[in-house]
Formats: C-alpha cells, structure tokens, sequence
C-alpha cells in the first residue's frame, strides 16, 4: 500500500514539482496552498508524511506544526524553509517537527529523509500496538482474561504456538484447560488440520487403546472392520490428551514410542503408520504425584512436558471473575432472550467475596440460573452457597501479599526521595508517556537487587494497588469515575479494589 504524503506550499511550481518526484517514488501525495487547507486536509485523512512551507501566507511554520500533532501526533512533519529561516526551522523541530530542509530542495536528501519519518512514525505505531495487546487484551482466542497470569499465558502460547513442541496443560477442573488447547492448535500452522480430544478417564481400559491406535478387522471379539484411531484422525493437526494421568500404565508405554519413533501400529496390525501430530497433554493432578503413586511414567511425563502451562485457579486471579461473569451474562442473555439483563454492585461484590472451587465452571452455571431467573432487567444477587468456609479473605491476602513481595528500598523519611519524586511531577513540559517512562525509571532505581537463588516478585503487583488507589482518591471513591480514568473495564477495577483490599 502507497503511503501518503501532504505537501502545503503556496508556489504552485514548488507543489507540483514536489508532487512529481514524490510520485514517482511510489507516494500517493495531496496539495493544499495554505496552511487552513492543510489543516483541513489533516483532519480528513491521516498522512505519513507532511512537507511545509515554512512561511505560509495564513500560518507560521510552528503554529502550523502544532496544529498538525494536535490532529495527528504520530505524522511526521519534514519543514521547507528559505535561507535566513533557519533559526525559526530550528524552533519549529523543537515544536515536533521531524527536520527541516533549506530551499532550493535537493531531491535525493530529502528522500532519504523522508524515509527516516516514516519508519519512525511506523515503529512508533507498531510499539503502540504492541503495548496495547500486552496490557490491554481481556479477550484472547476465546480465553477471557486480564489478569497478570493470564496475559503471561496469552504470551506464552503466541511464542509456543508455530511449533511442535509437547505441551502439558495442569490446572484444577473447570479452570478452561481445553480452552487453552484449542487456543494453541488454532494459532499454529496445523490450525487448519483436525483438532482431535481424547477424554483418557471417560474410555474403559480395555477400549482405549484401538480408540487411541485404532484396530484391524478381527483384531478382538467384536472388530468387524478397519477403523483408523485419534491418532490417524489427527494426522497433520493436534491431538489433545485430557487428564493424560488417568491412561492405563499398559499403554504408556506404547505412547512413549509413538512420540519417539513418531509411527504407530493398530491393534492387530504389524505395519506402520506415520504419526503426524502435535500432542497436547492435560490432567487436574499435580504431576508429581501421579508419578509417585504409578499413575504416570516419569519418561512419559518428561517427553510430553517439552512446554508446561499453569493455569491459576480463579480465586487466585479473581480481577477476572467480573469480565468471565459478563461474558456468561451476554451469551445467556441472547439465549434465553433477557437482553436487559445486568449485574448490580452488590452482584459484583458477592462474586468477588466467593472462594469459586468449580473455578470458571462452576461460576459459567452460576451465571447461567442467575440469568434464568433475571426479573426487572437486574440481578441483584446470585444463587451461590452462603458457605463461610467457602469465603476468600481478601485483608489476610493483602496483608501477606505486602509482607512477602516489599522489594522497595524507599524510606519515607528519606527526603532525598520524595524530592526526586517531586522534580518528576513538577515537569510540566513532559509528555504522559514520557512522564510515566521518568516515574519508571524512579521506581526501578529504588528497587533493592534482588538475591541470587531467590525468585523475583512480582514489582507491578504493588504499583497497580497504589495506581487504583490514587485514582480512587482523586475521583472521591467513585468507582466508574476510577475507572474511566485508568481506562479500565469497571468490572476489572472491582477486582482490583478486592485483590489489594482498598477501603
């Protein structure tokens, strides 16, 4: 795709020859005549590059620039001055223009100009975007999550998902360790292959493996034809072991050659087949100990564990509980025809005050009956057991979330601090990122090294309670306000306010 140039000048000759060579080079260029036109222009279409005349019959050169990173502050502005304008060229780069050239234009110099804003003005867009998938993203390939660990999962399985590796997904039931299997088999090149689940505790022992491998015709009473496996059924695509723990011990074995020789047999047959897929593994039991009691073969275990995703439990990532009950709410909605149907406060705060031990599962059918039984467009509170056994305190998780993670060397006596902190803020002239790329590097110099052997914690952690509390104090306790400033889901303040135990 072209990219496109605005070209502002009021010497007709100086357009159209600029426009000329421009073209030639492959950009799609505009002409105004004056700075309101060029303005008028910049509102309209967003630009890669801009040319300006510096002297403009209606616009200074540096209201000008201004003007345009108002509209669009990621355009590039290369201005066009005459001799004994250089001064001002000057002062309108430190306005934001990229550069300045000086007339009679030499071509060949400002093309390679040219080209350094827009690959600037390109990285900056690419960073953004980048940024905003990596913080932003509450929704990935089906997985509904903002929490920490799970935008650690989300990055986990782009980076693992083009390859072969074995992956072995532990998480509680209900947790959505399937879900995060058909995330990794649809982001990989195999996603347009079949996508084959074995459930190896729902199959009786003695059928597993001619389900798994497949059989010949009177391999065994009742074989009364061929049939191909999952194994076959999954050629070229991905085969989803679940609760792979529960596989009789007879037939690990057998797996275990199948993953390093990559060909199988079906039951009753001597000849080969190809084995061509990607297997992914997942099981509800902590792997160890199905090892040390003889449910899983410890060479079995570490062949199919090339790649291992934890999935946390959703009381240990309850910012996510208010995002899943939306999105169950939207799907219950349209299906049961209740499209006015919506959460109250006190809704929000029973879900969050609730130890979910069915995890997002046992929270799905909450959701469900919840909607169900919606009168007057409100759910003002969900049928869940009033168990205080099943309640999460969230004052003893702050409290030893404080304890444990403390890695700041800040005193707040320390006065040398707090002015550090203080010239920060009274920068004024400092763009917001900017400002937040200073407030970072004044956090991360206070940060104490941490020891050799110890693991890292978590530094976010503790800066995202001070960030929602700071905003909570400016806008007077009003959550949606809060929320409207940090530019968050409101849903996900709430579990915030909850994880960090804010008053």
């Amino acid at each position: 795709m072209a990219y496109k140039a605005l070209v502002i000048d009021d010497d007709v000759s100086v357009r159209d020859l600029m426009k000329f060579q421009l073209n030639s080079e492959g950009f799609e260029v505009t002409t105004a005549d004056c700075g309101k036109k060029g303005i008028e222009t910049v509102e309209e279409t967003e630009f890669d590059i801009i040319l300006t005349d510096l002297n403009l019959p209606d616009f200074d050169g540096i209201e000008m620039v201004r003007r345009c990173k108002e509209i669009s502050p990621n355009t590039e502005i290369i201005m066009v001055t005459g001799f004994g304008s250089v001064e001002k060229a000057i002062e309108a780069t430190k306005a934001g223009a990229f550069y300045y050239v000086e007339k009679p234009v030499e071509f060949e110099e400002l093309i390679v100009l040219i080209g350094k804003a827009v690959e600037r003005k390109h990285q900056a867009e690419e960073i953004l975007e980048l940024r905003g998938k990596l913080s932003s993203r509450t929704s990935y390939e089906g997985i509904i999550g903002g929490s920490r660990a799970m935008q650690d999962i989300f990055e986990m399985i782009d980076s693992i998902a083009e390859s072969d590796a074995n992956v072995l997904i532990l998480g509680e039931s209900g947790t959505g360790k399937e879900v995060i299997g058909n995330a990794i088999h649809y982001k990989s090149h195999r996603s347009k292959k079949p996508f084959v689940k074995l459930n190896c505790s729902a199959l009786p022992k003695e059928l597993i493996e001619s389900q798994l491998f497949g059989h010949t015709k009177g391999a065994f009473t009742g074989a009364t034809a061929d049939k191909g496996g999952f194994i076959g059924q999954a050629s070229g695509g991905s085969l989803l072991l679940d609760e792979i723990g529960e596989m009789p011990a007879e037939l690990q074995p057998k797996l275990l050659r199948v993953l390093q020789e990559r060909v199988y047999y079906r039951v009753g047959s001597e000849k080969p087949q190809e084995a061509d897929f990607r297997l992914i593994s997942s099981t509800n039991r902590n792997p160890f100990d199905a090892i040390q009691d003889g449910s899983l073969r410890e060479d079995l275990y570490y062949r199919i564990n090339t790649i291992e995703i934890k999935i946390p439990p959703l009381r240990e990532r309850m910012e996510d509980v208010p995002m899943l009950a939306d999105h169950f709410l939207q799907i219950y909605r349209e299906k049961y025809k209740k499209t006015d149907c919506g959460f109250s406060e006190r809704a929000y705060e029973q879900m969050l005050n609730y130890n979910w031990r069915g995890n997002v599962r046992e929270l799905q059918h909450v959701i469900e009956r919840a909607t169900l039984f919606c009168k007057k467009g409100r759910i003002d509170e969900l049928n869940i057991p009033k168990n205080l056994d099943n309640s999460i305190s969230f004052a003893s998780i702050a409290k030893k979330e404080n304890t444990e993670n403390s890695r700041f060397s800040v005193d707040k006596k320390d006065d040398a601090n707090v002015s550090n902190g203080n010239n920060i803020l009274s920068q004024k002239n400092l763009s917001k990122e900017d400002l937040f790329i200073e407030i970072g590097k004044f956090i991360v110099e206070k940060l104490e090294e941490p020891e050799e052997g110890t693991e890292q914690d978590d530094v976010f952690n503790s800066i995202e309670g001070g960030v929602v509390t700071a905003a909570l104090k400016r806008t007077n306790g009003n959550k949606q306000a809060a929320a409207n400033l940090l530019g968050l889901y409101r849903p996900r303040l709430y579990g915030m306010i909850k994880r960090h135990n804010i008053e």
